[in-house]
């Protein structure tokens, strides 16, 4: 298997593996549709990406040099979780816009990258693996890993509006988002129980 394969590989088997930012990805589609949410998957793909290319610039390092400062981007990955949990599990379910719904911005998807320990990992791991300090492996590896991110990501969101035409009801999509809602709460509860 070629490197940049292995690359493929390993980047599509870290994007669409279940993880909070696909949970909301797949929230976003059943309750705004594809289109909307569109903006969430490209911040958690660009988020990502640099994410990646900024751990293998060093930052892990700086990470290890500075304990509080990874500890506090575990403490705020936790609260986001805990945030984006409770907005879903307040939702009312009602299909039709209203000026309180908006899908997830770039700028959530971007965060919500940066603040799950999914994604620290897979840069961390990614970089160890493929990279060997190399920066043209490295950028080779964040070209690769960007259009399979947006892809499976965006696959998370086109399966939400898939099942969006079986939501019409509010009582269903309820139901839809205390579940997606309770998977935030179990992923924060991980990260408390690991931390």
């Amino acid at each position: 298997m070629s490197l940049s394969l292995s690359m493929a590989a390993f980047a599509l088997a870290a994007s669409i593996s279940p993880g909070p930012v696909n949970i909301v990805a797949l929230g976003s589609g059943a309750r705004h549709g594809l289109r909307a949410s569109l903006a969430h998957v490209a911040g958690a793909t660009l988020g990502f990406c640099l994410l990646l290319v900024l751990v293998g610039l060093g930052l892990h390092q700086l990470l290890l040099r500075w304990p509080l400062l990874g500890l506090l981007l575990h403490w705020g990955g936790v609260a986001f979780l805990l945030y984006m949990a409770r907005k879903l599990a307040s939702d009312d379910g009602q299909l039709v816009a209203t000026h309180h719904s908006q899908a997830p911005s770039a700028w959530h998807g971007a965060a919500m990258q940066w603040l799950n320990p999914k994604a620290w990992l897979a840069a961390v791991a990614g970089v160890g693996a493929y990279t060997g300090g190399e920066q043209q492996l490295l950028w080779l590896f964040a070209w690769i890993y960007g259009p399979i991110c947006f892809i499976s990501v965006a696959s998370w969101a086109w399966a939400g509006s898939v099942i969006r035409q079986y939501l019409g009801n509010p009582r269903h999509m309820r139901l839809l988002n205390r579940c997606l809602a309770l998977l935030l709460v179990g992923s924060a509860v991980y990260l408390v129980i690991q931390g």
